[in-house]
């Protein structure tokens, strides 16, 4: 049964036939991560870095143990139980009446009001240290054990051997307790450590990473899961006040997806003419172009003909202040007030200088899920794109997104700005996701008669026939208009237009 089960978290119990019970690790994102928890009555190792939040997700498993009225006892062998308690108190919790045992050199009168039990590790051997930590688990019976540091009793453990044999005497008694769930601690494994992970049940490993455009990211995986069925891959987290919060990759797991392909149109008869008809529903649309060729406008003339028809909307800007966002489509006859006022469209300031890939997804998540957006615009991608810049998984996360968008039924709206001012031929775009979206909408600049002018065409739609006319596109106050095809010029998309007589010309010359 083993073999043909999957790393996809389920609600369907025929998923894991024999599951044990599962216990919540006190963070919502690592339990749906796990599918429900970790399987209760066996040991799990969190590894990372220091300073990457292995004590504080400790903190918040003995502290949802506590919550439903459980035993719980954490095992300090790295920090003192005054450290415990100032870390605590930066998330704002209280940690009172939770029993702390710490195996350390400290003096007595650092001890807190709690009941613990102090030892000096400088002066007890390997052994002895391990019969300590039994006798203190016999004694307290708990549901629920945290032992941090683990790597502190091989620093006592003289060679592999013995340090291996003495983990499992801790396992064999940990084993003794009926349904007791044990979380070690620890730093990342050396090539040639892997004794805790061989023993216990399940591993998750933390990681902490510098991005030079945004601040230090973190995420997770879990390396190890046996019997377990869990959503595998890297997951972001961030460690905020209140304690650790993960975002869990974006998967649709239904087994109904979306089929109706609904159109949306814009109001205006011109462009949903261009785009045969309008977008569909269950698709991503991507509209390409340099700054100020009206990309923006574009997909906010989409967002409030779909608020006027009463769907929700939620916009999410990453190059623009909601004031600017709100004043510019004033300007241009689109009244973004009333639809935010009247609840059918949200407009999110992303703060790129702060944003995980997955705080992104699961606001993205929330809007669709718990708000009911069946219209979701991003503006623009390139913004986005360039605060992950340093996510070598980058491409897959997007796309897993707007899949799991697709299946949802939901029309998706990016815009993505070509490098330079003017366009064209030449230009790049910080990431290539052309193959997966369904339609590509392509905006340009042209020079005419001493003006500069915007052109629109559609260069790729899946779901039936488009115009492939090249139009001029204007924009005033009363809005967008798109005007009749440019067939007098030649090479606008390629950002050097000539009237089509000069290539005529050009041509016979050639002949």
């Amino acid at each position: 049964m083993l073999a043909t089960m999957t790393h996809e978290p389920s609600d369907d119990p025929r998923r894991e036939p024999h599951a044990s019970p599962r216990v919540s690790t006190g963070i919502d994102g690592l339990d749906a991560i796990l599918s429900g928890g970790l399987p209760e009555g066996f040991m799990y190792a969190v590894q990372g870095d220091p300073g990457v939040g292995k004590t504080t997700i400790g903190l918040q498993f003995l502290r949802a143990g506590m919550a439903q009225g459980q035993r719980v006892l954490y095992m300090s062998l790295a920090h003192p139980a005054r450290e415990l308690d100032v870390i605590a108190r930066s998330h704002g919790w209280s940690i009172d009446g939770m029993p702390i045992h710490e195996f350390s050199a400290v003096e007595a009168s650092d001890q807190l009001t709690r009941e613990q039990t102090v030892f000096s590790a400088e002066e007890i051997e390997f052994g002895e240290m391990a019969d300590t930590l039994i006798a203190a688990i016999d004694a307290a019976r708990p549901d629920r054990i945290v032992i941090d540091a683990v790597e502190q009793l091989r620093l006592l453990s003289d060679r592999p051997q013995r340090y291996r044999r003495q983990l499992l005497l801790l396992k064999r008694a940990l084993d003794d307790l009926d349904c007791c769930t044990t979380l070690f601690l620890a730093d990342m494994p050396t090539a040639n450590d892997h004794e805790l992970e061989s023993m216990v049940h399940g591993v998750i490993q933390l990681e902490r990473r510098a991005s030079s455009f945004s601040s230090v990211f973190r995420r997770l995986q879990v390396t190890k899961g046996r019997a377990m069925v869990y959503l595998d891959g890297y997951h972001t987290f961030r460690i905020l006040t209140g304690g650790v919060v993960v975002y869990p990759r974006v998967r649709d797991t239904r087994a109904v997806r979306y089929d109706e392909w609904r159109t949306a149109s814009s109001g205006i008869a011109e462009l949903d003419a261009l785009l045969g008809g309008g977008l569909e529903h269950g698709t991503t649309a991507l509209l390409v172009g340099a700054t100020g060729t009206g990309k923006s406008v574009v997909v906010t003339r989409y967002a409030i003909a779909a608020a006027e028809r009463g769907d929700r909307v939620a916009i999410f800007m990453t190059d623009e202040r909601r004031e600017t966002f709100v004043r510019r489509a004033a300007g241009l006859s689109m009244d973004v007030a009333h639809h935010v006022e009247a609840g059918t469209l949200a407009l999110e300031q992303v703060d790129l200088s702060d944003l995980p890939h997955g705080a992104f997804a699961e606001a993205v998540r929330a809007a669709v899920e718990d708000e009911g957006a069946t219209v979701v615009i991003l503006d623009s991608l390139t913004g986005y794109l360039c605060a992950m810049e340093e996510e070598g998984t980058l491409t897959n996360q997007v796309h897993e997104l707007l899949a799991y968008l697709s299946d949802r039924g939901v029309l998706t709206i990016l815009s993505m700005t070509e490098s330079g001012f003017v366009g064209g031929s030449g230009t790049i775009v910080p990431l290539d996701i052309s193959h997966f979206v369904d339609t590509v909408v392509l905006l340009r600049r042209f020079e005419e008669a001493g003006r500069v002018q915007r052109a629109i065409t559609v260069i790729k739609k899946r779901n039936g026939a488009h115009d492939h006319s090249v139009r001029e596109l204007r924009l005033d106050g009363s809005g967008i208009t798109i005007g009749d095809p440019l067939s007098q010029f030649a090479r606008v998309l390629a950002g050097d237009p000539q009237p089509h007589d000069a290539g005529a010309h050009m041509s016979d010359d050639a002949r």
